[in-house]
């Protein structure tokens, strides 16, 4: 009888330790990624971090931005942001991150009212010889602008910070491979504050143009634009 029962009994042990291993499988967190980028004129630079726990965007200054770096998917993320090398936080934000999925973390205004905001990044691949590309505007004092591309308005009527209350408008558009001419100019009229004389767009790539600095300002509060390059 004993004999009959040892198949049944090493059984038993192997889908115990099948069963531990899956389970252990499906302990390891859900994973997202996020990236800073740093917009706020006035602002020194700073340290990201998720969680409570530092991550990889570390000493990013105005205008630049960090790569993407993985963090744990969350309901409710927690970022903060403080001056580099400290944890004196100069702003917080909760989201909710999913699995698989990217993000980026803006930081703008100025110093005294800086704010962020997390958004989430589409990096489904452009088409054949297309690039994927969007606009942000992100000078706290300019008023609202057009942008074009060779002439051509490729964003209507932009506001400061309007990406934060239209989520059309965190969207990717398409656009031909190529390199172009990029004019900001004040909305409705002909006035072009800001010209970009090449902006080089890459089939496959994906890209955010945004605004940045003062209008008015000079040195490096000066308006100006930079570019993430998102893959």
């Amino acid at each position: 009888m004993r004999r009959a029962f040892l198949p049944v009994a090493v059984l038993l042990a192997a889908t115990v330790s099948m069963s531990a291993c899956s389970n252990d499988n499906d302990d390891e967190p859900a994973q997202a990624q996020i990236m800073l980028v740093h917009t706020s004129p006035d602002a020194p630079n700073v340290d990201m971090y998720a969680h409570n726990k530092i991550t990889a965007a570390t000493n990013v200054g105005y205008g630049t931005n960090s790569p993407y770096t993985a963090i744990t998917a969350s309901s409710n993320t927690n970022v903060k942001l403080a001056a580099t090398g400290t944890q004196n936080y100069v702003v917080e934000t909760n989201t909710a991150t999913f699995a698989n999925k990217s993000y980026s973390v803006w930081a703008y205004d100025t110093l005294n009212a800086i704010t962020a905001v997390v958004v989430e990044d589409n990096l489904t691949a452009p088409a054949t010889g297309k690039a994927h590309v969007r606009f942000f505007h992100l000078s706290p004092n300019a008023p609202a602008v057009d942008i074009l591309v060779n002439d051509s308005v490729y964003f209507n009527n932009r506001s400061y910070k309007d990406f934060t209350t239209n989520a059309a408008n965190t969207q990717f558009v398409a656009a031909n491979a190529g390199s172009y001419r990029v004019d900001v100019r004040l909305a409705g009229t002909i006035t072009i504050p800001l010209s970009i004389p090449v902006v080089t767009l890459e089939a496959g790539k994906i890209y955010t143009i945004y605004a940045k600095g003062l209008e008015g300002g000079i040195g490096n509060l000066k308006l100006g634009a930079g570019v993430v390059t998102h893959n």
